[in-house]
């Protein structure tokens, strides 16, 4: 193949759907994933409109569709008193408005459907970047088993905890924002007397920290709960440590029945504090750039947060679409230009957690098309 030669730190969703678009536009396409083998790992993904209408360009929405499920709505409830606030027809209706629903999905069933685009030769478990180094004409990845690999652009898709960002910009300085999340999944069974558990609902608590939201999983087998509320003093950012499901239920003493029934209904569940980072000014140099989680992590209260990896992942394969190594860092100003007023927007308005709570437009998010955003 020809093209750039580029390669590629994190096996996650914005890398592996980078690699896709990279690989459509011509390039030669190297992905380093830290794990030795890709699990089952974590539990839900949202995607949104904007996000599956992308997926579908690359070539994995069939597939997508055949273990996802399609909320019906996205509904707002007031978490203490029930009322209903918002209701927002999605599936069939979002298919018309946005060209694509929203669907559900275990985490894993997307990384299958996107790693089964591409060659097995393209993507090496086990590879954990340490570095990245730059040159005049290229970028080094630099990894921990002491081994090195020059490519023409090396890309940062790996994550909250990103080498390639550290190498680029040195350590930052996450803040916890003072929320802790929990998540768990239960089968749909145990809450069928509950209303509108094929919706995505959001209860909102009597402060902004304070939520829960559920919505289907496994074509509406299962009911996926991710809840948040105020703590100081537990600072652990990862999703997948154990929680306690009495705790969770306790903080959510307050709540409506029904929202207090979906929480009995887990049996156990995960918890992670939530941290926050400040849009960065910058996010590439010389042949290096970063993505996703890497360049803009975010609380998820707009579920964005795998959506703009997608996002950006399309938009940076278009800008570098028929470029050679020597027009790599005028492209890089493109995807950057494109790209971080809308991240910047998403991550400012995920820290507020107000959006859609009575209503409101969600034409700004899930109507993007990242195929089609003009490109200066």
């Amino acid at each position: 193949m020809g093209g750039l030669k580029i390669g590629i730190s994190g096996g996650g969703i914005g890398g592996f759907s980078a690699a896709i678009a990279l690989r459509k536009a011509g390039h030669d396409v190297q992905v380093f994933e830290r794990a030795p083998a890709f699990n089952r790992v974590g539990a839900d993904i949202n995607l949104t409109p904007n996000a599956v209408f992308a997926l579908d360009q690359l070539g994995v929405g069939e597939y997508l569709r055949k273990t996802a499920a399609r909320p019906t709505f996205r509904i707002s409830r007031d978490g203490v008193t029930g009322e209903e606030t918002s209701r927002l027809p999605m599936s069939a209706a979002a298919e018309e408005k946005y060209g694509a629903p929203q669907l559900t999905i275990h985490r894993a069933d997307l990384l299958t459907a996107l790693q089964d685009q591409l060659p097995e030769t393209c993507v090496h478990p086990g590879m954990s970047a340490e570095s990245v180094a730059l040159s005049d004409d290229g970028a080094t990845i630099l990894f921990e088993d002491g081994s090195r690999r020059k490519f023409d652009l090396v890309i940062g898709a790996d994550g909250i905890h990103s080498a390639v960002r550290t190498a680029l910009w040195g350590e930052d300085d996450p803040k916890f924002t003072g929320i802790v999340s929990y998540r768990g999944v239960f089968p749909r069974s145990k809450a069928s007397e509950l209303p509108d558990t094929d919706a995505f609902t959001k209860w909102w608590g009597e402060v902004p920290e304070k939520q829960i939201v559920t919505f289907p999983l496994t074509l509406g087998e299962e009911i996926f709960v991710f809840a948040t509320t105020p703590q100081q003093g537990w600072t652990e950012e990862g999703w997948t440590l154990p929680g306690d499901v009495e705790e969770l239920r306790a903080e959510y003493s307050n709540f409506h029945a029904d929202a207090r029934a979906l929480l009995d209904a887990c049996d156990e569940v995960t918890k992670s504090a939530l941290h926050v980072r400040e849009p960065m000014e910058q996010w590439s140099k010389g042949h290096a750039t970063i993505l996703g989680d890497a360049a803009h992590p975010m609380v998820p209260f707009m579920a964005q947060g795998a959506c703009m990896a997608i996002e950006d992942a399309v938009v940076l394969a278009r800008t570098l679409d028929g470029v050679d190594p020597g027009g790599v860092e005028r492209a890089l100003e493109q995807y950057e230009t494109a790209r971080k007023p809308r991240t910047a927007q998403v991550q400012k308005n995920s820290l507020a957690n107000e959006w859609l709570k009575k209503g409101g437009n969600a034409d700004w998010v899930y109507g993007y098309d990242a195929w089609a955003i003009g490109l200066t």
